[in-house]
């Protein structure tokens, strides 16, 4: 599964909104969007935010594993 189809999931899965987690990285609806639809690359630490967030591994997030396991 491709990381942005996973993340998305995760946060509908929460019912959050992008604007949402977009406070929580720092950006703009938009900008967390571009992330999302693949007009921008997910960086490092925003993947670190949104484990710790998630409270998620970073290889369940970016696909890696489809079992969800706690960020440690």
């Amino acid at each position: 599964m491709d990381y942005r189809t996973r993340i998305r999931n995760v946060r509908e899965d929460r019912d959050l909104t992008q604007a949402e987690i977009g406070k929580v990285l720092n950006k703009s609806q938009q900008g967390y969007n571009h992330i999302e639809a693949g007009r921008a690359e997910l960086k490092i630490d925003d993947l670190v935010k949104l484990c710790q967030y998630y409270n998620l591994s970073a290889d369940y997030l970016i696909g890696l594993t489809s079992k969800p396991k706690s960020f440690k």
